[in-house]
């Protein structure tokens, strides 16, 4: 049955895909909140542990490009289950890691999930619900997102006090098992849509950059999460240094922003059906504005409470948003687009920690604020640019 032609959605799916991205999410950022203990207990800096996301990163990139050519004529039900079952072997490598090098090892097999099941998420959606429940349903698939931003870093911490860092990883493994369990029970058999002997290739994904609103639209993707991660990477110490914040405080700000973030994911759903590019354009319009408030307002505790509400409010949502331009953009090549964006994000998000912590350590906070507001609103122009092209044609 064709995307287009599926009458009845299947709501219990896109669910267990929500769990899925909660527990990938969790996983992905935990080091953040466990990076001392973690650095002492393997006796390495903090800045080598740091680069246990940086692999993850750098692997996710490099899966989400060559999956599509990879899993070829795969039915997608077992790769999605495949990639389930990684994610829990990751959680138990790292959780008894002995050394560093096994520790890195299990967060490339994290970064492999990462790549392949966010770029095969958007394709997999199309699938599951008809056309007009799909802003819907990818809202439903980012609320897990949405979820574990709000928890991990807060949860990962309290519980690497109580059980130490170890324990904290290995409790993502009893989600992954649920997560898997309820993917095999809910997800129906997704056959590959390629003919058979003709094999999806690396290039079919670069080719779709011929396409000029491809082109326009991964460039404001690439824009919008650069602004966004060059900020937030640091916002931990310029809360601490400018607003001198504690760490009750800290995590109460986090979870307000990762509150905010939850709403905002659920609300969106609704509005994507009628008014996308206009969220697209007044998104990192907003995120502008809040980035220059908090640099005006950095002093005021109660102005940064609100201006992190918003942020996640915005920013965490924002991904949906992108998700469903690209459901609309490439409807009947969305796997191949989704490997790309993926790709396109994590750069992104690469590019944006690197140019942010160069200018944090050099110029201080105010300069890496401005960076990311002056991104944000190249972000801006280019989805006015892009929405601009998309309705000329």
């Amino acid at each position: 049955m064709k995307e287009n032609e599926k009458t009845t959605p299947l709501w219990s799916a896109v669910w267990a895909m929500s769990l899925c991205a909660m527990v990938l999410v969790a996983s992905e950022f935990m080091p953040v909140s466990l990076l001392t203990p973690l650095a002492t207990d393997l006796t390495i800096t903090e800045g080598y542990a740091g680069q246990s996301i940086s692999i993850s990163g750098l692997f996710a990139l490099v899966t989400s490009l060559f999956l599509t050519s990879i899993i070829g004529h795969t039915n997608r039900r077992t790769v999605l289950l495949f990639f389930t079952v990684l994610m829990g072997i990751s959680g138990v490598i790292v959780a008894f890691a002995p050394n560093a090098m096994i520790l890195m090892i299990g967060r490339a097999i994290l970064g492999i999930c990462i790549g392949g099941f966010w770029s095969m998420s958007a394709a997999t959606i199309m699938r599951l619900v008809p056309s007009n429940l799909v802003p819907k349903a990818l809202a439903i698939l980012n609320g897990g997102n949405a979820l574990s931003t709000m928890i991990a870093a807060p949860l990962g911490s309290f519980l690497g006090g109580i059980i130490g860092w170890r324990g904290a990883f290995f409790c993502i493994v009893p989600f992954a098992i649920i997560a898997f369990i309820w993917l095999y029970k809910t997800m129906p058999s997704l056959p590959s849509r390629h003919t058979y002997g003709h094999r999806p290739k690396l290039s079919s994904v670069f080719k779709l950059l011929k396409q000029w609103k491809v082109t326009l639209g991964m460039f404001s993707t690439m824009l919008f999460f650069m602004g966004q991660f060059a900020l937030f990477t640091y916002l931990r110490p310029f809360l601490e240094t400018q607003t001198k914040v504690d760490f009750e405080i800290l995590s109460l700000i986090l979870l307000v922003m990762g509150i905010g973030g939850l709403i905002g994911t659920f609300i969106i759903g609704n509005i994507l059906k009628t008014r996308l590019y206009s969220l697209l354009i007044i998104t990192p319009f907003l995120m502008m504005l809040i980035v220059i408030g908090l640099i005006y307002f950095a002093h005021s505790l109660i102005a940064i409470f609100i201006l992190m509400a918003l942020w996640g409010f915005l920013g965490t949502s924002a991904p949906v948003a992108w998700w469903t331009w690209l459901s609309k953009t490439l409807p009947h090549e969305a796997e191949a687009g989704g490997g790309l964006m993926v790709a396109i994000i994590q750069l992104a998000i690469t590019l944006g920690a690197s140019f942010g912590g160069i200018f944090f350590d050099i110029y201080g906070y105010e300069i890496t604020f401005v960076f990311s507001a002056i991104i944000l609103a190249m972000a801006t122009l280019m989805a006015s640019i892009t929405a601009f092209y998309t309705y000329k044609k």
